[in-house]
């Protein structure tokens, strides 16, 4: 009942927020088909990943799994329970049945536990009766129910906690009763401001410091769920975002005035509820647990990096060849760029990277592998990004040539030239800024296509980026996972596209998104 009723608040609050935005600007609604967009998208992948692919499968790459092979109860126990985390199926065991009556560990709970007591009897009854599905354990006997989760209580349950607030009342630790909770202003142990919070899960609310961009905050964040079975334990957000390579440490002053050679990075310091002797060395209270500083970009980072380099070089490169080519029309110029454009659409991108990474290693003496000397020395970066940036050029230097010669042919450029305009003054003037409107709408698109990363170009160069994490997800199982990377690439594709049509009005003036200027 919960479920539809989730369900029936959803689509309500949908239509409600339609028919506002009907009387509102363009923008909001293409925002609003956007959100609908992604939410279809996201019910497709979740419909796939969990009704497609055998539960079975997850356990593929768990270590822990083959380990309880030889337990039988342990072994159900540990596949049913993760099943209910990944969010496939309600599960309850008789235990938990029975703890609601009586107290754990007591006489009562022993006796009640066992099949053939009256408590199983009416476990059974009662979990027949609401739909689930009643087992025993091999060994034991003792009983439980399981109850397959539909697919789009799955995805709301998702979504509904997609976003993580943090309060004062987030932590729960028994073994700290009177735990202080509440925020104030203070400093962090690097000297920036700092809205700091007491019962929170994170320290540092709100703070500053000297990493961009330099104001940070806590207080809000996504929750992608934790991941499952690779980089077990870890959640999605730090498996994407979280800094790669060895520890940068330099020497820093703890809470307690002890000081030390550390990485730590007090913006993300957590709560710990059991300290160990070093904790107590280093901190005045539970927040305890932190990350540290490292050498390599993340995951999206490396892959950002490398595709905004890209992106800049390939515009860099195209836009004036292409209009090069698009002036010196049939001429040798503009032959030499086909031959490019046609060498790159009819060779596989694989074998013309191998062939350029071959010509880079043998005769500039460029690392081959991105590894070599990291993301540090700018020379890992040269081959990557230049293969990255070979198919866009020719895409850039096609279609610019194009939009050129288009305009070029058109009635304003002949009537230009009848006023006594230059050749330049025409490009310059006209033909250069109406061609110009169809490629910068892609540049949104273009930016947003760096963050999912380059599967072949990574691979290649062994560049610890996004490119692989999907593939890899898909070949893992792990759920959890995929379904963050399909929401993160299809919200950032998405919305993109609105992005692109807002760049659009800024390069051409006449072009309005609003009802009363009219749009196109």
């Amino acid at each position: 009942m919960k479920g539809e009723s989730r369900k029936g608040n959803l689509w309500l609050s949908l239509v409600f927020i339609e028919v506002v935005l009907l009387k509102s600007g363009y923008i909001w609604r293409r925002l609003l088909r956007s959100l609908i967009s992604i939410f279809i998208i996201m019910l497709i992948v979740f419909t796939m990943v969990y009704s497609l692919v055998p539960r079975e499968n997850i356990f593929f790459e768990d270590s822990t799994y083959r380990k309880l092979s030889s337990k039988s109860d342990d072994k159900t126990e540990y596949v049913y329970s993760t099943w209910e985390k990944l969010g496939y199926l309600d599960y309850v065991r008789i235990n938990d049945y029975c703890l609601e009556k009586y107290e754990a560990g007591s006489e009562q709970m022993t006796e009640a536990v066992k099949p053939d007591s009256q408590e199983s009897r009416d476990f059974v009854a009662e979990y027949t009766a609401k739909g689930y599905t009643v087992e025993q354990y091999l060994q034991s006997g003792r009983y439980f129910a399981y109850k397959d989760v539909p697919v789009i209580n799955r995805m709301l349950s998702w979504l509904g906690n997609l976003i993580s607030i943090d309060t004062p009342w987030a932590v729960k630790d028994p073994g700290n009763p009177d735990l202080q909770r509440g925020l104030h202003f203070g400093t962090t142990p690097t000297g920036g401001w700092a809205l700091i919070g007491s019962g929170t899960n994170y320290k540092y609310q709100i703070y500053t410091d000297s990493h961009f961009p330099f104001i940070h905050q806590n207080f809000i964040r996504l929750n992608f769920g934790t991941s499952y079975p690779t980089y077990q334990g870890l959640e999605v957000l730090s498996v994407l975002f979280q800094p790669q390579g060895t520890e940068v440490k330099r020497h820093v002053t703890f809470d307690t005035g002890y000081e030390a050679d550390s990485g730590i990075n007090f913006g993300t310091l957590r709560y710990k509820p059991v300290l160990d002797r070093m904790d107590r060395k280093k901190f005045n209270d539970n927040y305890a647990s932190y990350d540290v500083f490292r050498s390599q970009p993340s995951m999206i980072g490396t892959s950002f990096i490398m595709g905004f380099l890209a992106m800049a070089l390939a515009y860099a490169v195209g836009l004036p060849v292409g209009l090069l080519m698009a002036r010196k029309k049939d001429k040798l110029a503009d032959k030499l760029g086909m031959v490019y454009i046609i060498f790159i659409i009819a060779v596989p991108s694989l074998a013309y990277i191998y062939l350029f990474r071959y010509i880079g290693t043998t005769v500039f003496s460029l690392p081959s592998v991105f590894t070599t000397y990291g993301p540090e020395d700018l020379r890992s970066w040269v081959l990557p990004v230049i293969s990255l940036a070979l198919p866009s050029i020719a895409s850039l230097m096609l279609w610019t040539r194009r939009y050129v010669v288009d305009q070029m042919n058109s009635d304003y450029v002949k009537f230009a030239k009848s006023k006594g305009l230059n050749q330049r003054e025409i490009f310059r003037n006209h033909i250069f800024k109406n061609a110009i409107i169809p490629i910068a709408q892609g540049i949104p698109a273009s930016l947003a296509g760096c963050i999912t990363g380059a599967i072949i170009t990574e691979s290649i160069y062994s560049v610890g980026g996004m490119g692989k994490m999907l593939p890899n997800a898909i070949n893992q199982y792990n759920n959890v996972m995929i379904i963050a990377l399909a929401f993160l690439f299809s919200s950032v594709s998405v919305l993109s596209v609105l992005a692109g049509d807002i760049v659009l009005t800024k390069v051409d003036p006449r072009i309005s998104l609003s009802e009363k200027a009219g749009r196109s």
